[in-house]
């Protein structure tokens, strides 16, 4: 198992698919899964924002996925078992599918946050920006999220044999990148209006900003990026 970690917009599916030809190319068989097909549907997280916190009723951050069903497929992978794999659709915010088993025994999980540790409780208690200073004054939460990802989370990033980390170059860029994957869906009517996709970046700037912390000291390979999204380097741990 491969994980594939990486702000938004910075290229794990396009890695992930990238590597998946390349192996089957060489005749081994890959599935690719992403942290994202395995989100709460909006009445799962309304009832986390009526029993937690209101911002869990937006998508994205630790605790908004179904990390037990997701851990339990993993775990039956490893084992042999062949697995149909959940498909969410983003754009309408519903499961679409589940694909086909397979007999595939390498397995990519991308995902913005793979890979990354809960932080000290310490490092909650300052705002990082205007959505946890007006909307989280009293860091529910931060710590809610913080306990999520050091619960299923951490036991999932410890099922993978190697992680790659594709590293931005700043949180400019990974809003840009963002905004421009966006686009697709706006096109249909179904995207986010740049308004509404600064305010939603804002939920996933602490854990990114951590990852630049983190990941540097854990990741098998980093891949580092230009502003213009040129890779720069390949560095394998040592």
């Amino acid at each position: 198992m491969i994980g594939i970690s990486g702000a938004q917009g910075s290229g794990k599916s396009t890695l992930a698919a990238s590597l998946q030809q390349l192996w089957l190319e060489q005749g081994v068989r890959s599935d690719v899964i992403s942290l994202d097909d395995y989100y709460l549907e909006p009445a799962q997280r309304l009832e986390l924002a009526r029993l937690w916190h209101p911002l869990f009723a937006e998508r994205g951050v630790p605790g908004t996925h179904e990390t037990g069903l997701l851990l339990s497929q993993l775990r039956a992978f490893l084992r042999g078992d062949a697995q149909s794999w959940r498909r969410y659709d983003k754009g309408r915010d519903c499961i679409s599918a589940y694909s086909e088993k397979t007999d595939a025994r390498l397995l990519i999980l991308e995902g913005w946050c793979v890979g990354v540790a809960a932080q000290a409780d310490a490092a909650l208690l300052t705002s990082l920006n205007m959505l946890e200073q007006q909307q989280d004054p009293d860091v529910i939460w931060r710590r809610k999220v913080n306990q999520q990802l050091a619960d299923h989370y951490q036991q999932i990033w410890q099922l993978l044999n190697h992680l790659l980390w594709l590293n931005a170059p700043d949180w400019d860029a990974v809003c840009r990148w963002r905004a421009l994957q966006e686009l697709p869906l706006q096109q249909q009517g179904l995207g986010k209006s740049p308004a509404e996709l600064t305010q939603f970046m804002l939920y996933f700037e602490r854990l990114t900003r951590e990852s630049w912390q983190q990941l540097p000291h854990c990741a098998d390979f980093t891949l580092t990026l230009g502003q213009d999204h040129s890779l720069l380097n390949l560095i394998p741990d040592e």
